[in-house]
């Protein structure tokens, strides 16, 4: 089983239906917090590319950034989607070329975390169900905003 296969294919498809998920949201909701407490299309988004860059770091074992405090909240560069997805498709391109750029065998390198020691694999594999699950997210306000449309290709 090539386990490196599995990570990156994985993690690219998780963050290529994410990408489609994040055309499909309106503009005008992008940076709404439906509801008034519901966490908005652009946190999310942010969050998913905080969480891919602090993780890349962690593979690389470069030093990792401090962890904001609470609920991510996008920074106002990311408040217009068509600011935000270039910054979204800048961090899926680093982390995929950091999964890339291990040797195949490499997936089961021990590295540190915060919370202890792990495996690349298990880093990228939380990666690919965080960016599903938030890719969900998308898909609810999608549908929020009348859109129920099926937008992954």
């Amino acid at each position: 089983m090539d386990i490196h296969a599995i990570a990156l294919n994985g993690l690219k498809s998780a963050l290529g239906a994410m990408r489609q998920d994040i055309e499909a949201v309106p503009d005008d909701v992008w940076a709404k917090n439906l509801g008034g407490k519901a966490r908005s299309a652009a946190d999310i988004v942010y969050e998913v590319c905080l969480v891919n860059d602090h993780f890349g770091l962690t593979l690389r074992g470069e030093p990792l950034f401090d962890w904001p405090d609470g609920w991510v909240v996008a920074p106002e560069e990311w408040r217009s989607k068509a600011d935000a997805l270039p910054l979204f498709d800048a961090s899926v391109a680093k982390i995929l070329a950091t999964i890339e750029s291990f040797p195949a065998d490499s997936m089961e390198t021990k590295v540190q975390t915060e919370h202890g020691e792990t495996d690349r694999f298990e880093r990228c594999r939380f990666m690919t169900l965080h960016a599903w699950y938030h890719s969900g997210q998308l898909n609810y306000i999608q549908t929020l905003a009348g859109d129920d449309a099926w937008h992954w290709n």
